[in-house]
Order: structure tokens, then sequence, then C-alpha cells
């Protein structure tokens, strides 16, 4: 039998976030059948459905021997990797204080300008000394050593300053200089499998890493994640037909054969801190589900604070949760001998998968960028170029290179202002 919550309103538990949770954040353990639902009974308020022992032995085998290796250590998962030790590796953190002062300092008024930034330096300090910042800014330790960079030495001096183009300046330099542009967290062991969306850096879906590389291993994991397909169907259908809808939008070699997910984050033996999930489909839902290889562990109650419940998912368990609308963590992992490990999987739809192309446009875009990136003879070559540039997806040269690799119907497709352009100019000159 099926145990039914409806809570009738959620705690406010913003302030955990980024924080470990424990025993104190919850009051009921979910270990049988359960839904749970905000307000009403309806797929559109829908916290959580749990069923116990829904995966075969073999299902699950297959998947931790197909995904478990896609975990690999990683400083990119922010806020859940919880609070920072003292240092990243042998790098200094930004503290709060320090960005929060930066921040003031690029935005601070002309008047009595010295002044204003010493006793707002001050209050800054007072406000954030005891706030763990989650951002994941470090100081490049190599520029700052052979700069001598001191903080407290370069604000003692900036509050002499009378000139507020010089005070900006020196934002700017110390930010572009000593501060790093990546963000990282706390060193965990986790991974994706599947597929990604674009970003600046690399602009084309593609393949992940592990999938590019052990795709023979990973489509072990396809029988799994084909019943967790299927029982999210079931006991979601609402959602399901819609993240179904979205999913025929994507080329299906962007999918996870014969489901609607494109993406699986693998987490080893990972207690992720209070957070919510980002880029998975809105009106779908994610997926959590735990391998192991010899469940010789404890622990890893997943936590729901702003309803006060924990859920004991175990191998085998299916656990649908709108992870992107509560805020979730883990109690501690123990495990109980040298061998034994726990891997969860969240399986999801990447909302920003819909953005893409066919994955041959997608390809495309991937060899003209490498295409760039080798020609030796590129006027914007230098030392360690991407081969990428602001502006490159809409140049001719780019619309020259898909229709000679793509064709003319393809650049229509994807870039029907390359042709725009054509016809005004035959147009104006006939």
């Amino acid at each position: 039998m099926t145990k039914l919550i409806v809570a009738k309103s959620k705690f406010d538990c913003e302030h955990l976030l980024g924080q470990f949770l424990d025993e104190s954040n919850f009051d009921t353990v979910i270990e049988h059948d359960t839904d749970c639902y905000l307000d009403s009974k309806s797929e559109q308020n829908i916290a959580f459905k749990f069923r116990k022992n829904f995966f075969s032995k073999l299902e699950q085998e297959q998947a931790y021997d197909g995904l478990r290796d896609a975990a690999v250590a990683s400083q990119n998962r922010g806020l859940a990797a919880g609070p920072k030790g003292d240092k990243c590796g042998g790098r200094e953190w930004v503290t709060e204080v320090q960005y929060r002062t930066l921040e003031f300092l690029s935005k601070i008024e002309p008047n009595n300008l010295g002044l204003e930034i010493r006793s707002d330096a001050e209050r800054i300090r007072e406000l954030y000394k005891n706030v763990n910042s989650t951002r994941g800014l470090v100081w490049l330790a190599q520029e700052v050593k052979e700069a001598e960079f001191n903080w407290d030495k370069w604000l003692t001096k900036l509050t002499k300053e009378k000139d507020l183009i010089k005070v900006i300046e020196e934002v700017n330099y110390v930010k572009d200089t000593f501060i790093s542009d990546t963000t990282y967290a706390n060193i965990v062991y986790s991974g994706i499998a599947g597929w990604f969306d674009r970003y600046p850096r690399i602009p084309y879906g593609r393949a992940t890493s592990y999938t590019q590389n052990h795709y023979n291993k990973f489509k072990k994991s396809f029988p799994f994640l084909q019943s967790l397909d299927r029982g999210f169907s079931e006991l979601l259908p609402t959602r399901h037909a819609a993240q179904r809808e979205a999913a025929n939008k994507i080329d299906s070699a962007f999918l996870i054969p014969k489901t609607v997910f494109t993406t699986i984050t693998v987490n080893k033996t990972f207690r992720t801190a209070a957070h919510r999930d980002a880029g998975d489909f809105t009106e779908g839902l994610s997926n959590l589900l735990v391998l192991s290889n010899n469940g010789n562990y404890s622990g890893g109650y997943l936590i729901l604070p702003e309803v006060r419940i924990a859920i004991n998912v175990r191998p085998g368990d299916l656990l649908l949760v709108n992870n992107h609308e509560y805020i979730h963590g883990n109690t501690p992992i123990i495990t109980h001998d040298e061998e034994a490990e726990r891997i969860s999987l969240v399986c999801y739809l990447r909302e920003k998968m819909l953005e893409l192309g066919s994955k041959e446009y997608e390809d495309h875009r991937y060899n003209y960028v490498e295409s760039r990136r080798k020609d030796k003879s590129h006027p914007l070559q230098r030392k360690l170029w991407n081969g990428i540039s602001p502006g490159m997806w809409e140049e001719q040269a780019w619309y020259d290179y898909l229709e000679v690799n793509g064709g003319r119907e393809m650049v229509a497709k994807y870039h029907s202002e390359a042709y725009n352009k054509i016809s005004t100019l035959e147009d104006l000159f006939g």
C-alpha cells in the first residue's frame, strides 16, 4: 500500500543552501512506497514518488558497470559540494568579505572617496566576516606571488585614493589579474554521462567525454534507464508526456535510446550539501536512483528540509523527485568496508538541449571550431587559442563553411539571415 503525504506548506530553508543537512532537518524517514505532494494531490504539485525494489538485480548490475566510472574527481559541483575547506588545493579562496568589497568598489560614488572606501570596507568586513562564501572563486597563486600582492595592504592604499577612475581601474586590475575565471568547489567524485548542450567555451552539442570514450560500457546501463523511463511514465504520466514532447524535438542521437533522458549525473560516495538542481526540463522531473557494488554502507538519506522529510533510497529503489524546486541534500554516507561504494544517479533532460540543431549540424559546428583552432594562418591564431571568437556564428566565413559541408538547405534552416543578406543586395542592385 502506498502512503500519501500532502504537505500544507514549505518551510523557509534558504539559509541552509550550501550547508550539510542532518537529522535536525527532518522529522520523518520514508522507507516504503510513498507519494508526497504540496497543497493538493496533483502532478503539478508533486514533491516526490518513491517505490521500493523497482529495478531487477541484473538491471542494477549492468547500470553499475556502465556508469560507475563516469564519476571522477571534480571541483565544479558548487553548492552541492558543501562548505569549503581552508584552501582549494594550494590556492586561497576569495572570501565573502573580499568578494563583497570588490563589488562595492566597482559601484562606489565619488563623494568623499577615501572616507567612503574606508568606512564601507569596515562595514562589509563586519557584516560578512563569519560568512563562508559559496562562490568558488580562488586567488591565482602564481600571479599573486609574482606581484607580491597583499589584499590588506592593497585595500589600505586604496582608501587614500581620491580619483574614482583610478579606483575602478585598480579594482578591475585585481579582478582580471589575480582572481580565477573558473569557479571551484570541494573535490568530490562526480561526472556526467550522456549528452550536453552548448556553452561559450564549447559552442556545440556533443557527447560527454565519458560517453564519447566509453560508449560500449555506457550502453550497458540502457536496460536500467529504460525501466526508469517506464516507471516515470506509469507514475507521473502527465509530466512524462511533457518531457516526451520535448524529447521529440531533440535529435534522437542526443537521447538515451527509448527514454526521455539526455543526461545523467553520476556521484560516487558523494554526500551532497543542500542545493537545488538546475538545467533540467522544468515541466518534467528529475529521477534519483542509487547503485552499489555490495550495498555495504549506511546513511545517505535524501533530505527535503522544506517538508521535513528524509528518504532512505537504497539500491533498486526508484525516486521521482522535484529536485529543481525543492532544496535537498544527504545525510553522511558511511561505508562498512574498503570496497563499498554508493553510486547515485540523477537522470534528466537538459532543457538547453532544445536549442540544439541536428546531430549533423552540431558536428559541423565542432569541425568548424577545430578547423579554426588548427589553422596556423588564421588572423586570430595565438598560443592555446581554442578556435572560438565573439560573433563567429554570424560571420560569412561560417555560412560559407556550412554551405560547403552541410548544404544550402542546412544554412537556410539554421541561419536564414545568411541568405536574407544576399537577397537584400540582389534586390538593391537587381
